[in-house]
């Protein structure tokens, strides 16, 4: 009799074991980073070309989970090429002296649904900021699928500063909008 139960228990753990999948291989071509900012009172739509995310999620241990993105700053299209050329320049994004801007997760919590809502640090042109988004999480083939949403402050991070520091002409919140698609890691099934 114990070792019927011995044997129950291996096959439990042994199919809980093969449930775990954690999700680490970034797919930069199936993944974007939008935003919407507002000039007097009208929404501008822009985007990222170029970021990279460093990740390991499990959705069965999302406290265990780690995230990093590097988002080149010069790949930004805001929508025409003279937005393209001002956003780039020491008023904005000053990418001659600051490339990139990094997040790094601190904590990951589980809100229900396949909600969860990440919190970390955000740094842009040397200003670090403690950020938190919401995210929902569904897989879609093998592949997990995040998708969330944040509002940046922009002055925070002196985006925008000088002659542009105007809340009139360019709002200060800016809204963040990500969709990151990862493949499992080798031996996840």
């Amino acid at each position: 009799m114990n070792a019927l139960r011995l044997a129950q228990a291996l096959l439990v753990l042994a199919c809980g074991s093969a449930q775990a999948v954690e999700f680490t291989h970034f797919q930069a071509d199936q993944s974007t980073l939008q935003f919407v900012s507002r000039q007097m009172g009208v929404p501008v739509d822009g985007r990222f070309r170029k970021f990279a995310a460093t990740l390991a999620f499990d959705p069965a241990r999302p406290a265990a989970a780690k995230a990093r993105l590097e988002l080149d700053l010069a790949s930004v299209d805001a929508g025409s090429p003279d937005a393209d050329g001002e956003v780039v320049g020491k008023s904005w994004f000053d990418v001659k002296s600051f490339p990139t801007a990094v997040f790094v997760s601190s904590s990951i919590r589980p809100l229900g649904d396949n909600r969860f809502e990440l919190a970390g640090k955000l740094t842009i042109k040397g200003r670090t900021r403690e950020v938190s988004a919401p995210f929902t999480f569904r897989r879609a083939g093998g592949n997990g699928v995040f998708d969330g949403a944040f509002v940046l402050r922009r002055l925070d991070f002196a985006i925008g500063d000088g002659v542009w520091s105007d809340l009139g002409a360019v709002a200060n919140e800016v809204q963040i909008k990500f969709h990151i698609v990862a493949g499992p890691a080798a031996g996840s099934r």
